[in-house]
């Protein structure tokens, strides 16, 4: 499991793993474009069943700038996480830079409608570099 996601945060029993690529069919380094692709697996290593109902992302560029996007559930969906189980999915994100970073955290609702802060880790997003 290590060897595909390079990040991972644990929070009340609840793991989040991130692999995370740069794509260069996707990016246009002359436009000033670059995109990652990030695969998110979460993991339910708790007791009780919980289900993911919001995101929030904190994602840097390389000139430091931060930008915040919030929304509800990942890639439309609200997955309910039974002790045990996990889910995957993946999305992207462009940046205007060739570095970066991306951190932030899941709200989810445990049985009893308490929520819970899940963290997601920080990851870096590193163009590799090319020769001119």
């Amino acid at each position: 499991m290590k060897e595909l996601f390079q990040h991972a945060a644990t929070t009340d029993g609840i793991t989040v793993r991130v692999a995370v690529n740069f794509l260069p069919e996707q990016s246009q380094p002359e436009a000033g474009k670059w995109f990652w692709v990030y695969h998110i697996r979460i993991e339910n290593g708790s007791h009780e069943r919980v289900q993911l109902m919001t995101r929030h992302w904190r994602i840097t560029d390389g000139r430091g700038m931060v930008a915040h996007v919030d929304g509800e559930g990942v890639v439309g969906e609200q997955p309910v996480l039974r002790p045990g189980e996990s889910h995957d999915y993946v999305s992207g994100c462009p940046l205007e830079t060739p570095h970066g970073s991306m951190e932030g955290f899941y709200t989810f609702h445990a049985e009893d409608g308490s929520p819970l802060e899940i963290r997601i880790p920080f990851f870096p997003l590193a163009a590799p570099a090319t020769a001119d």
